[in-house]
């Protein structure tokens, strides 16, 4: 009997063990995930052609260094390109990156780590995660800000992470806020523009001299 138990405990502590190693194999994945793209550029800075026009952003490594390495994997293997701006809000956000033209959601990865006590705030013209409740739900989705937006910022609560901001092309995103939207019936969703605004394509520029 003292055998079998003895067994018993072995094996649980082996799989715990294989368990917890798998775990943490994931978290360094997504940790090092775009780490190694352009890894001298602090301020790596991103184009986004879109149908409304060029919008380009600047990184912040520094602050949000698993948020924006992610952001990157995403924009150079070109999963970004073809996806369209599904929610827009007048004043408020334009989020995009998940879905295509179909409303058919693009393969995500892992999801990262919650970076909102960065000191980055939710102001006009950034750019930011979207996420799930679960504060470290964000996987690929992002939307500008369109207003100072104080209430997506971490108080008692888990925030939403800021990871860079728009250098060109504010117009650009003021252009893509104020389309007209309606509520998409078959999938339940309000604020989808009428007329699809695609990212036709995300570029990562050369670094800055």
């Amino acid at each position: 009997m003292y055998n079998l138990v003895f067994n018993y405990f072995k094996v649980l502590l082996c799989f715990c063990f294989l368990l917890t190693t798998f775990q943490l194999g994931a978290k360094d994945e997504v940790k090092l995930r775009g780490e190694s793209i352009q890894p001298d550029d602090l301020f790596p800075r991103v184009q986004l052609d879109t149908t409304a026009g060029k919008i380009i952003v600047e990184l912040d490594r520094l602050r949000a260094p698993i948020t924006s390495n992610n952001f990157l994997y995403y924009v150079t293997n070109g999963s970004y390109d073809g996806t369209i701006f599904h929610r827009v809000v007048k004043e408020f956000v334009v989020q995009g990156g998940g879905y295509n033209e179909h409303f058919t959601e693009r393969k995500s990865e892992g999801a990262i780590y919650n970076e909102s006590g960065n000191g980055l705030k939710n102001e006009m013209f950034t750019i930011a995660m979207a996420r799930e409740n679960d504060p470290h739900s964000s996987t690929r989705q992002f939307y500008f800000n369109m207003a100072d937006n104080d209430n997506l910022d971490p108080g008692r609560s888990w925030g939403y992470t800021v990871f860079g901001n728009v250098t060109e092309g504010e117009e650009i995103l003021e252009l893509i806020a104020n389309t007209k939207v309606h509520r998409h019936e078959e999938l339940d969703w309000d604020d989808v523009p009428i007329r699809p605004i695609f990212l036709k394509k995300a570029t990562l520029l050369k670094p800055q001299l």
